[in-house]
């Protein structure tokens, strides 16, 4: 039995449940916290269960909400496999979904081509917006942890500006107390949507997308010299490879994905651009769990579709379990961040235990014979 657990715990397949395991952690020490408050963990997890796929429009829901993860997190996918770390989810989905935003209210055309206009203008925005901290990163040594934070902040001043000032909705100008908020898309604008709920063509385009992010990284050219760079930088540079611009292709692809996102939040679901002046108002937080929905995927492509499935039952069940429960808000947020912390630190102890194997398979490989004794043994046979 020793024998068996110790080959399952040196096994490569452990380590692709290891985020799964750090997730039922989690809610193991949500369970615990519950009992503290006086709540039956059993009623309360039954409850989130039943919020996230308890109905159709449940399941809607839950759907809906992991779109803009599943789309940031397939950029993080393609950084964090260059080894850069892009924190800056929030801002470039916010700049995607203004670029976006701004194309189909200033334009009239048919919604047919405006549909496909749009994203690809929300997928440029936030590739123009991840760019930046990319140059920073490569050509000046800049942390890309500091600057796409920094750049966080930047987006949310561009956004809470124009949402009150040159985009602002004509109906709320007028009012004392203006809300904040762009005016409405024409109905030709709006992304097909299965009735009666609110699940939208933004589901199928991301899962596509998963799929050429996974062609791309794993199956071309430019997905090779990305993962080189991430995995050795130095012999990269020395086989040829353009470190520089690897760098910067991995965050302004990232960005892209995250401006996509934002584009199809506002084309897909709310159908105009709205915020209490908070990035979250807008995202929702999508920029930072979909980092942790990729780190739950493995940081790779297809396994970042379930994960932001999971992520966006967890976020649409947590929400339930409060309103049925009566737990207080700040449980929900606790658990949330409960489940990125034993997520993240899976994914460490993923990649340290990767790294042991690596070196235990360097130990087990013979040395090589000496020349001299080979050719003696040789001549003795």
């Amino acid at each position: 039995m020793k024998n068996f657990l110790t080959k399952i715990n040196n096994s490569k397949y452990f380590d692709g449940f290891l985020p799964v395991l750090a997730a039922f952690a989690a809610l193991a020490v949500g369970a615990v916290m519950l009992l503290f408050l006086g709540i039956n963990p059993l009623v309360a997890y039954q409850a989130m269960v039943v919020g996230a796929f308890g109905s159709p429009n449940a399941l809607a829901e839950t759907t809906v909400k992991a779109v803009p993860l599943l789309l940031i997190g397939l950029g993080i996918c393609i950084s964090f496999r260059a080894k850069v770390i892009n924190i800056g989810g929030e801002g470039q989905m916010i700049i995607g979904a203004l670029a976006a935003t701004a194309f189909g209210l200033w334009l009239e055309l048919p919604g047919w081509l405006v549909i496909p206009m749009a994203m690809v203008v929300g997928f440029f925005g936030g590739a123009f917006w991840g760019a930046i901290p990319g140059v920073l990163k490569a050509y000046f040594n800049v942390n890309e942890i500091l600057s796409t934070v920094m750049m966080n902040a930047i987006a949310v001043q561009f956004m809470n500006f124009f949402l009150r000032g040159p985009m602002i909705d004509p109906n709320q100008a007028e009012l004392l107390s203006k809300i904040p908020q762009t005016a409405r898309l024409p109905d030709a604008y709006h992304l097909t949507r299965w009735l009666p709920t609110r699940l939208h063509a933004g589901v199928i385009i991301a899962v596509v997308l998963a799929f050429v992010v996974y062609l791309l990284l794993f199956h071309t050219t430019l997905g090779y010299r990305i993962r080189a760079v991430g995995f050795n930088p130095d012999a990269s540079r020395y086989g040829g490879i353009r470190v520089r611009r690897q760098i910067v292709i991995a965050l302004l692809l990232s960005g892209a994905f995250a401006g996509l996102a934002g584009a199809i939040q506002v084309y897909g679901l709310n159908y105009r651009m709205i915020t209490d002046g908070s990035p979250t108002g807008f995202t929702g937080s999508a920029g930072f769990n979909g980092i942790v929905a990729a780190l739950f995927g493995g940081l790779h492509p297809i396994g970042a579709i379930p994960a932001s499935f999971f992520f966006g039952a967890l976020l649409v069940g947590a929400n339930s379990m409060q309103r049925i429960s009566q737990v207080p808000s700040a449980f929900v947020i606790a658990l949330n961040g409960l489940v990125v912390i034993f997520v993240v630190s899976s994914a460490y102890w993923q990649e340290m235990r990767q790294r042991k194997r690596r070196l235990d398979e360097v130990r087990d490989v013979p040395d090589p014979m000496p020349p001299l004794e080979q050719a003696n043994r040789e001549a003795q046979t």
